[in-house]
């Protein structure tokens, strides 16, 4: 995996985040502040890499990351989330004006798009994975071969695959803070 900052990987994070524990253990056996500093400085590094590993951007029914891929919502994502709008919209109307049957039909409505919405989160996450890993083996692959081409090629598979799993992790995040309140 690259590790320069337009392509941060998690797992460069992770390394450099146990690289500052090792070099922060030795300051602190030797007294070196010389080492105590490159512990932290490398903390630093790893902590930046870690959150611009997990940025997305999320614009309608597309996540676009820090690496440029821009992935689209599973359709069931979109329609799911339409469907708990109108539903609660049926479920207000019906309580306002005292249309039971309305109020019912829009929980109900909420309650499928929900489902829907669920389902296709879960599609985004699998096809993530599965682009996620296929774009990596072709990328180390290609890269034994010396294809450039299809390295870059399956990179972007690799990416694109990440942000679609941050698109979801984005909202599912915001559906979290949502609840809260």
């Amino acid at each position: 995996m690259t590790t320069n900052k337009d392509n941060t990987s998690t797992l460069q994070s992770v390394i450099d985040s146990a690289s500052s524990t090792v070099q922060s253990a030795i300051g602190s056996i030797t007294g070196n502040p010389a080492d105590k500093r490159e512990a932290d400085r490398k903390q630093a590094t790893a902590d930046a890499e870690h959150d611009l590993s997990h940025t997305a951007a999320k614009a309608g029914p597309f996540a676009v990351s820090s690496t440029g891929a821009v992935a689209q919502d599973d359709p069931d994502r979109t329609k799911g989330a339409w469907n708990q709008n109108v539903g609660a919209l049926k479920e207000a109307a019906g309580g306002f004006i005292g249309a039971e049957g309305l109020r019912q039909d829009g929980i109900e409505q909420n309650r499928a798009g929900k489902g829907q919405e669920a389902q296709g989160q879960v599609s985004d996450l699998g096809k993530g994975l599965k682009d996620r890993i296929g774009g990596t083996v072709g990328s180390a692959a290609a890269g034994l071969v010396g294809d450039r081409s299809e390295q870059e090629k399956r990179q972007q598979q690799h990416d694109e695959g990440k942000t679609r799993q941050r698109g979801v992790e984005h909202d599912l995040q915001k559906e979290a803070t949502h609840d809260q309140y």
